[in-house]
């Protein structure tokens, strides 16, 4: 996947630099991407001289060394810290990903880190997603069935039938697929993006729901569905090894499948 770089004529104001420690042992400069809208300036970005002697191995480390000793008005979100709850997403080095698995050393000369692309910024590192979310929510992403449950049992799946469920659900919604797509960036008032749509298909093959017709009547749209190009950015992306773009493509199938 092609790094994401800010444009040429991106007005970025003069960033301010921390130095590490005088005592520091082995140091590396993080610059960072700064921006309050409520402030009326101008986004920057700051240089932070971070002694990794004393930090942990992970970008999301050195951000908390950052927030902590050297400039604590820095804002990202974080959680888990074990790449289960995809709050820290952000471009690390040019590409979307999670702070909290993204190893420092990965990373060749300075790292670079920005919020993720083509998403308002609430502040600093921290996007919007207030849209993201409510595409989510548009696909109903629960079990619809329209007979009554079992009443001795719950409803049973086999494993080859469970299996199928097993790699779409493993998506947590970080957002690093969306972020990253052309097509996302372009219509994403209209078009439902990867992690929307490969949520949506994790219920299409559930062989519990029993609403496919309604929600492949919902995603026959030239829009919702189709604006999607197979770029393939989606799942270079995706740091659960998710690949969206497989899940739109049998989507598209099922719908030209009903047709005939």
């Amino acid at each position: 996947m092609a790094k994401f770089t800010l444009p040429a004529n991106s007005r970025i104001g003069k960033g301010r630099h921390y130095d590490a420690p005088a005592n520091a042992g082995k140091t590396r400069r993080f610059k960072v991407y700064r921006y309050d809208p409520d402030s009326g300036d101008n986004p920057r970005v700051d240089s932070y001289e971070v002694d990794l002697s004393r930090c942990g191995p992970m970008v999301l480390d050195a951000l908390i060394k950052i927030k902590n000793e050297m400039d604590p008005t820095l804002t990202f979100r974080r959680s888990c810290r074990e790449g289960i709850c995809g709050s820290c997403a952000m471009n690390i080095d040019g590409v979307n990903t999670l702070a909290c698995t993204k190893a420092i050393d990965d990373i060749g000369g300075e790292v670079k880190i920005y919020p993720l692309p083509h998403a308002a910024v609430v502040k600093d590192l921290v996007p919007d997603l207030t849209q993201f979310y409510a595409q989510y929510a548009s696909i109903q992403p629960w079990l619809q069935t329209r007979t009554p449950a079992p009443p001795d049992r719950e409803r049973l799946q086999s494993k080859e039938e469970q299996e199928l469920i097993d790699e779409p659900s493993a998506c947590i919604l970080c957002a690093c697929c969306s972020t990253s797509c052309p097509s996302y960036w372009w219509n994403s008032d209209r078009y439902l993006g990867p992690a929307a749509l490969l949520q949506a298909y994790r219920w299409l093959i559930d062989s519990r729901d029993e609403a496919t017709g309604d929600r492949l009547d919902d995603l026959e749209d030239p829009f919702r569905l189709y604006r999607c190009h197979t770029i393939m950015n989606c799942t270079s992306a995706c740091p659960k090894g998710l690949n969206p773009a497989r899940a739109i493509a049998e989507t598209k199938k099922m719908l030209m499948e009903r047709r005939h």
